[in-house]
């Protein structure tokens, strides 16, 4: 399993993101370019059955883990700073805990090691029920998703795993593995383990994902984390405030007393 990957930068240390379910590295371009190249060697990865990345029946956060672990590996990364965003983030936690000596530092976006309840059924069904080698055009496939999934932005979000090949359309992600994984997806990181190693936790003020009652959990796992809250900011915190979290990462990847 070879991850795909964009690289940002050729100096400074190495700083893997990892995005969201359903998500891809291109979710990170914007603040790779403007912000966190400058101060870190960059690599935006896809997971497996995202983006660009191999599909693969198998699917749960060691699965991914051991993934990550293998890229570091491979590119002779280690130890890196790793950020994940909601099931990257968990992806990112499960790394740090169980190849604790390829982390440096951590930071996770939005997300707790917790089971969540399943948010994404209805996207996932929305998605299956659309098949867009019958479509001809993006339009055409935008328009039948509305039909289940109204909101214009979430819609461009789900769109962006079009691939065209100057023919046909096709989704991206391995949609079917995806679905048949969701509780494993869903579901709470092993207790026990620990990372000793600075963590930073961030959370959008307007997003439920993070409790204040969740930092018991972190903590149990995450000795060093530290929670910081970005006002007004919902699930997409580096959509909804891309110049506060690029700071407040900024600062804690070259603050040496972390």
């Amino acid at each position: 399993m070879e991850l795909f990957y964009n690289q940002y930068g050729d100096s400074g240390p190495p700083f893997i993101l990892l995005h969201g379910l359903l998500g891809a590295h291109g979710n990170w371009h914007t603040l790779s370019r403007t912000a966190f190249q400058n101060v870190a060697r960059v690599y935006a990865v896809d997971q497996r059955n995202h983006g660009r990345s191999p599909h693969a029946d198998a699917m749960d956060y060691p699965t991914l883990a051991a993934d990550l672990h293998r890229f570091i590996d491979q590119n002779d990364l280690a130890p890196a700073a790793v950020l994940g965003h909601s099931m990257g983030g968990k992806t990112a936690m499960q790394t740090a805990l169980e190849y604790t000596d390829r982390v440096d530092r951590l930071i996770v976006v939005d997300m707790a090691p917790k089971a969540y309840p399943p948010h994404h059924t209805d996207l996932l069904d929305a998605l299956a029920r659309i098949d867009p080698e019958a479509y001809e055009s993006r339009d055409a496939i935008d328009e039948a998703l509305a039909e289940d999934v109204p909101s214009w932005p979430i819609r461009q979000f789900l769109l962006k795993n079009l691939d065209y090949d100057g023919d046909t359309y096709s989704w991206r992600m391995n949609l079917d593995a995806i679905r048949a994984h969701y509780d494993d997806i869903t579901a709470a990181l092993p207790t026990g383990a620990t990372f000793e190693g600075p963590a930073l936790f961030v959370r959008g003020g307007a997003s439920d994902y993070v409790a204040d009652e969740d930092m018991d959990g972190i903590r149990a796992r995450f000795p060093n984390a530290r929670l910081v809250t970005i006002d007004g900011a919902g699930h997409w915190v580096h959509a909804d405030a891309p110049d506060a979290l690029a700071e407040t990462v900024t600062d804690f990847l070259t603050d040496t007393g972390s």
